[in-house]
């Protein structure tokens, strides 16, 4: 006689049957996997948040500003741009916007009572007019300089060297190269340029006039069409200074948000490796669970053979459990690992990212998961003989 085939429907819930009986059991036991799944769906999605939030503020600032700044000479020192290096960068034809900081020997203090060792960071700079514009930045508050002001004791507060100065709005005064400054504005956050955010600035003239700069620019910046990067960047040096072209530096500053989003994957795999560890443990917890649960249950395994269920009916049935505690495990931690994701972004300012394929992949790695944890006990269960299962005590 052919023994009756169990359908689709008839091993899910024999397995179902299973895990009822044991619910306290069957939940410590999806916990470990549910962990693991939640760790590795939670960096990935943190991780793809963060790059998609980096690859927007690409495109927002844009990939096509270069900055030149001076290099060493052959013997070791220090070099200096030419005066006249903004000038001769904004004669390239591709550019179309060219500005200038230079570095003065000054410091800022909120009164001329702090000693002048005490900086909190915050360097003090001349700015050509154009510098906002190439910048791309923005004011928070109060205006930029203009010809006027570039002439008069007017100083620009970038974002965190206002906020080290604990100074929130315009019209208040700092102590600068000995004489007092006013505070004209404050700007928004520059990712591209963060050494603008801990300066202060003045006007080339004025710098010249009080602060003991000498005219040098130290950093240039320049905006050149897109397709026009890589070819400006080539020539920079030698248009900036033709005698020394060796002793200038040029740079990209959006290669450094690049290179934070590649920082962020190599990162992300240190962790997927801690999320994998998780994993494994929750399914050493599993294949635990299975391995009591056949000890117990030699009495119902005797009853079923003898009743003519067949090896390979036993085997479903205990790898059916198994499947399906994993997958409680599985939807449990894919679903914590989403809202953890969510929940992180939002309190960043991210755009929430959960790629399709780390849920698939989640899938994937909990059926993996079940079947390898409930392969040995399903096997051990189906070598039971009837007789030997119904007279254990």
């Amino acid at each position: 006689m052919r023994p009756a085939r169990l359908s689709l429907r008839d091993v899910l819930r024999v397995g179902a049957s299973g895990l009822r009986a044991r619910p306290a059991r069957v939940i410590l036991s999806a916990l470990g996997i549910a962990i693991g799944i939640a760790t590795m769906i939670a960096v990935i999605g943190i991780s793809s948040s963060s790059r998609e939030q980096l690859l927007r503020q690409l495109d927002k600032l844009g990939t096509n500003m270069l900055t030149v700044s001076a290099g060493n000479t052959v013997f070791g020192e220090p070099a200096k741009l030419p005066r006249t290096a903004v000038d001769m960068v904004s004669r390239i034809g591709p550019v179309f916007s060219a500005a200038a900081t230079g570095s003065a020997p000054a410091t800022v203090r909120r009164t001329s009572h702090i000693d002048e060792a005490v900086t909190g960071g915050i360097s003090v700079q001349a700015a050509t007019t154009s510098l906002l514009e190439t910048l791309e930045g923005t004011v928070a508050k109060g205006t930029w300089l203009n010809d006027a002001t570039s002439r008069q004791p007017a100083v620009i507060l970038g974002a965190k060297a206002a906020e080290r100065l604990g100074i929130t709005r315009t019209g208040v005064r700092v102590w600068m190269g000995g004489r007092w400054f006013t505070v004209i504005g404050i700007l928004r956050p520059t990712p591209l340029a963060p050494e603008i955010e801990r300066s202060a600035l003045v006007g080339f003239p004025v710098a010249e006039e009080h602060l003991g700069f000498d005219g040098h620019p130290t950093t240039i910046y320049e905006r050149s069409a897109e397709e026009a990067v890589e070819a400006v960047r080539d020539v920079l040096p030698r248009t900036v200074n033709p005698e020394n072209p060796n002793e200038v530096d040029v740079s990209r500053p959006s290669d450094a948000l690049a290179a934070r989003a590649a920082a962020a994957g190599a990162f992300t795999s240190l962790l997927l490796g801690l999320g994998a560890v998780a994993l494994l443990v929750g399914g050493v917890g599993v294949a635990n669970t299975m391995v009591i649960s056949v000890l117990e249950r030699r009495r119902e395994i005797g009853l079923r053979r003898s009743l003519g269920a067949t090896r390979g009916q036993i085997r479903v049935q205990f790898l059916s459990e198994s499947l399906l505690l994993s997958a409680l495990g599985g939807v449990a931690g894919a679903v914590l690992g989403a809202l953890a994701t969510v929940g992180y972004a939002m309190s960043r300012d991210w755009p929430p990212v959960v790629p399709p394929w780390a849920i698939g992949g989640a899938v994937a790695a909990t059926l993996v998961i079940g079947t390898v944890a409930g392969l040995y006990p399903a096997m051990r269960a189906a070598r039971l003989s009837p007789t030997v299962a119904l007279t254990t005590t």
